[in-house]
């Protein structure tokens, strides 16, 4: 039986703009089982990049609870949130996010230098992730000599080199053509099937479809909750 592995309870989420409250996200109850790949998807402004913060630990909700893995995270503080997601968490973005004057293969090594790892073992870790991506050729390219494509692996790559147990990817096809946004998708499918948890937060019902189960939100909340 799967385990769960995030469970929000009576989740809300507020912010103050311009003097007015504004209520992001309203009554989420969510649970997400180890192993399942999840599609968010919504409108412009329908909660589900406020959704994806708190899931990746980047956010707090302003009331309700979360829990990661049985172990509530709501009221931690910054540095054990930040501690969780390098342990945790891989996340994937639309604008990739790698350092420009950094090479492919210290890009990757970048969350292990926050985890402690000595340097020769980041370099091997960082090298077998950037293989299984199919990088082996360019470990020592910077980003401005990797196309969109390849710079969306090396940032796959960074994602999975704490081998975390689940993937974030917000948009992780935004900025690709059909070709280069195709590998990606089947990738995800990959780690999908090696058990990793896999949420992915995208606007493009298309790509959402991709996904076993897919959770649709609007004006924040969950309105739909489908699974394959």
């Amino acid at each position: 039986m799967s385990t769960t592995v995030i469970k929000i309870v009576n989740l809300e989420k507020k912010f103050q703009m311009d003097g007015v409250c504004v209520e992001a996200l309203k009554n989420i109850n969510l649970e997400i089982k180890n192993g399942e790949f999840v599609s968010i998807t919504g409108p412009s402004g329908s909660g589900k990049s406020t959704l994806m913060h708190i899931l990746g630990c980047l956010d707090r909700p302003t009331t309700g609870q979360v829990f990661l893995g049985g172990e509530e995270i709501s009221k931690l503080s910054a540095n054990q949130l930040a501690k969780i997601r390098n342990e945790k968490i891989g996340f994937i973005f639309q604008a990739f996010n790698l350092l420009a004057r950094t090479t492919a293969i210290e890009n990757v090594e970048l969350p292990l230098i926050y985890a402690g790892i000595p340097a020769s073992k980041r370099k091997q870790m960082a090298k077998e992730r950037l293989t299984q991506v199919g990088l082996e050729e360019r470990l020592d390219h910077k980003p401005n000599q990797l196309s969109g494509g390849q710079q969306q692996r090396v940032a796959i790559a960074r994602a999975l080199v704490n081998n975390p147990k689940i993937i974030m990817a917000d948009e992780p096809t935004g900025n690709l053509d059909s070709k280069s946004g195709q590998e990606i998708i089947k990738m995800l499918h990959d780690l999908h099937v090696q058990n990793h948890t896999i949420i992915l937060v995208t606007h493009d019902l298309n790509l959402a479809k991709e996904a076993r189960r897919q959770i649709i939100l609007r004006d924040g909340e969950i309105i739909s909750d489908n699974k394959k």
